[in-house]
């Protein structure tokens, strides 16, 4: 009855809704999930609970995948521990503040360390955040936005870097054509990202922010002497400040990162076969970043317990008591995650995807929209995404729908476009969703209540999408990504400019007062 409709759409529907009224995650996302066992069991009571907590959580939660991630969370919050209670993170941010001099000069270095961190998006967004919130919170630059800066160079960083977990996970989904070729070719038409790095870049320099970032940043400015806005969504409740070692210096932040960055892409490349003989860019393709960010990740963590015992930073009693403090820090990002996996199988299980599918083949048939296409698929793939808070599993449904309208045809431009569209859509939904997993560890991350930095960040993602929604419209006719791609980034910073100028007036008026 509810099955392969709009109705399978509602439980997510539901939860994000009810999330940006009450301001609480837990409760919205356990609603979403109980109205998608209801739907899906007609009512019935047993079935519901049958389906919620077996199919559904105990699935999540057995599914091998998602166990490697929650590894991987587990041992980057030991991690990170680690480093607060060794000095290295402190003195970190005393060095920064001697070498970053301004506010534009610390987000610029929080989004160079985003970009450079491209191998994967739950990996960027937990070590960015650790290593930047010293020097953010130093130059009064309000969690929220330390939280979009990192969430803006996670999943839009790692949609246009072929050597990524999201690059191996987009050619996984094409059939009858060489992904990697295919994704390559569509990096220039990728429009969301391109032009979020864009925007980040533009507000940066122009010193500007809108809507509620600028509310939280004047409220900071306003109170520089307040606590950073902690929630228990994210593991940052207030706690008594741990003991923190006065020998710690830069090396015991640095040695740390380097290792995690050099063992995670090393695991990665091992699960994907390069010490067997495959070339490195196949090795990424045939990655399973879980488990090579897991086997990374727990080797980094052992080669920082005997750099701090080496260098007698910490005691081995110390190193071990930092562990279980770092697993309950990210246990509430953990309890998201699983309510968002969760709510993602009951979406399934009503068949949003056959639903999706088939109103995206039913436009690609009418072929009077033909060059309307891109921007059709980017505006269904970033609903789709925003609906069930994932990237991949909208690639996995649309990517495949769009080649095979153009019979894998890699001449054809306008599939490269459409393809590029889908992947757009995809992070453009993801970026704003908040039961998206990669929204979840941005916010964990930077240590900033869940819902304060899906409610600041949304208004820049919807402009960085108008704006890319636009920049389509044209591609869908121009088809030349040397010509649309300049013309959506002036696109963009013109309307940064024009929304500064617009705005500045009001603004410095509310100052005052």
């Amino acid at each position: 009855m509810f099955a392969d409709s709009f109705w399978a759409l509602l439980p997510p529907i539901i939860a994000i809704a009810l999330a940006l009224i009450t301001k609480e995650v837990y409760s919205s996302l356990f609603i979403g999930i109980l109205v998608g066992g209801l739907l899906y069991s007609n009512f019935s009571f047993t079935g519901t609970m049958e389906h919620v907590f077996v199919d559904g959580m105990i699935g999540q939660l057995s599914d091998g995948w998602n166990v490697g991630i929650l590894i991987f969370l587990v041992v980057l919050g030991s991690m990170v521990m680690l480093m607060n209670r060794a000095g290295g993170s402190a003195a970190f941010g005393r060095w920064s503040v001697e070498h970053v001099k301004t506010k534009v000069g610390a987000q610029l270095a929080t989004i160079a360390l985003g970009v450079l961190i491209f191998i994967d998006d739950y990996f960027n967004c937990l070590t960015v955040g650790s290593v930047m919130r010293p020097l953010t919170d130093k130059h009064k630059i309000s969690r929220e936005k330390l939280a979009y800066l990192i969430d803006a160079t996670a999943a839009p960083v790692c949609i246009i870097a072929p050597i990524s977990s999201w690059a191996a996970a987009v050619t996984g989904f094409v059939d009858g054509a060489n992904g990697l070729t295919l994704f390559i070719r569509a990096i220039p038409y990728n429009f969301y990202a391109m032009l979020t790095l864009a925007m980040m870049l533009t507000l940066a320099f122009a010193n500007y922010d809108f809507g509620p970032m600028s509310l939280a940043e004047m409220n900071l400015k306003l109170n520089p002497d307040s606590d950073p806005p902690h929630s228990s969504m994210t593991g940052a409740e207030d706690q008594p400040n741990p003991p923190v070692s006065s020998k710690g210096k830069v090396i015991h932040l640095v040695l740390p990162i380097v290792s995690l960055i050099v063992c995670c892409v090393i695991g990665m490349i091992y699960t994907g076969g390069f010490f067997e003989g495959e070339s490195f860019i196949d090795a990424f393709s045939n990655s399973d970043a879980s488990v090579g960010l897991v086997y990374g990740s727990v080797v980094a963590l052992v080669l920082t317990i005997i750099f701090y015992l080496a260098t007698r930073v910490l005691n081995f009693n110390e190193c071990m008591n930092a562990i279980p403090e770092g697993f309950k820090s990210m246990v509430p990002a953990i309890l998201i995650l699983t309510f968002a996996w969760t709510l993602k199988s009951m979406t399934d299980s009503l068949g949003a995807a056959g639903y999706v599918a088939g109103l995206v083949e039913s436009i690609a048939d009418n072929h009077a929209l033909m060059s309307m296409l891109p921007a059709i698929v980017f505006l269904i793939g970033t609903f789709l995404a925003f609906a069930t808070g994932t990237s991949w599993g909208t690639f996995g449904i649309l990517i495949p729908i769009v080649v095979n309208v153009f019979n894998a045809d890699l001449d054809n431009e306008l599939m490269i476009i459409a393809i590029s569209a889908c992947m757009a859509g995809a992070v453009c939904g993801d970026h704003c969703s908040p039961i998206s997993d990669t929204t979840i560890m941005a916010s964990a991350g930077a240590q900033c209540d869940h819902i304060r930095h899906v409610s600041t960040q949304l208004p820049y993602a919807i402009t960085a999408a108008a704006v890319s929604l636009v920049t389509y419209i044209f591609t869908g006719f121009i088809r030349n990504a040397f010509v649309c791609l300049p013309l959506g980034i002036v696109l963009m910073v013109g309307t940064i400019i024009v929304m500064k100028k617009v705005w500045s007036g009001p603004k410095a008026a509310a100052e005052a007062k």
